[in-house]
């Protein structure tokens, strides 16, 4: 029998897994990963410098003052930085946009809590097998209270939540996934599962040694809501879902899901391949 952080005690259906770590922004909650996407673009936007979704997505996942950073180092955007202001962008403009990131971020984030259709009840099948679920997020702390208010209503409690200040880096290093492995008390590292919308979420899953899985149609490399990819013609969904899953495979995951309703079968074939000697490699 299996005693999770809830204080549930039920049986272990795995040999070998013991816990997932699942992102929040486009995983669990937030379909498309709308909100820090709008942001981002505000604060350059209030700058003078414009900013696509795409150049606002591509570092999503990192901690918010490293994904600024990351955009303002893009070729495109530097050189639109230099015409607006006539000096390169610095550290301390960096930080001056991060502290006006947190909080427009913070004025706008419950209207992007809404729970991932299935995650309640793919939570619920896990830890009926005595998996522990852990949760990280390139989100600080304050951003977090929010939205671990408005997911647990919705029936979503992870037995931790990792946030951006936990550790001295962020995603893509492991160290988010070594600090949830000794909370949620796993061991070896081969025994948990990464599951991440982006690509650094991936990397850092794979430099942990984890098993990792990318979510699509939900997440940041789509970044459509509900209503708008139902919207899409169905070659043109299933072509920009293939090429998310495109992306995060380029960085490294073992397996690819639509949405967090997948996991129990993804799980189920890597207790498998870890029952015939098999590790992530």
């Amino acid at each position: 029998m299996a005693t999770l952080g809830n204080g549930k005690t039920m049986s272990n259906e795995y040999r070998h897994l013991q816990g997932v770590v699942l992102d929040w922004a486009g995983t669990t909650v937030d379909h498309g990963s709308r909100a820090p996407a709008i942001v981002f673009q505000e604060v350059f936007r209030s700058r003078g410098v414009e900013i696509t979704v795409a150049q606002a997505r591509e570092p999503m996942g990192m901690a918010k003052l490293d994904h600024i950073a990351a955009v303002a180092a893009m070729p495109a955007v530097a050189e639109s930085w230099l015409a607006q202001h006539g000096q390169p962008c610095s550290q301390a403009d960096i930080e001056a946009m991060y502290a006006d990131f947190l909080p427009l971020q913070l004025k706008t984030l419950d209207q992007h809590c809404g729970l991932i259709e299935g995650v309640a009840e793919t939570v619920d099948e896990l830890r009926s097998r005595g998996i522990k679920i852990g949760s990280s997020t390139g989100y600080t702390r304050q951003l977090m209270e929010v939205v671990t208010a408005a997911a647990a209503p919705q029936g979503y409690e992870p037995d931790c939540v990792l946030c951006a200040e936990d550790t001295s880096r962020g995603r893509p290093a492991p160290f988010l996934l070594y600090e949830a492995a000794m909370r949620l008390d796993v061991f070896p590292m081969t025994s948990m599962v990464k599951v991440d919308d982006t690509p650094v979420g991936i990397e850092a899953g794979r430099n942990a040694g984890c098993w990792t899985v990318g979510v699509t149609r939900t997440g940041n490399c789509v970044g459509l809501s509900v209503e708008e990819i139902d919207q899409l013609a169905p070659d043109e969904r299933a072509a920009i879902i293939e090429a998310a899953g495109e992306k995060l495979r380029a960085a490294g995951a073992h397996e690819v899901i639509q949405s967090v309703a997948e996991l129990p079968a993804v799980m189920d074939r890597f207790e498998q391949q870890l029952e015939n000697g098999q590790r992530p490699d």
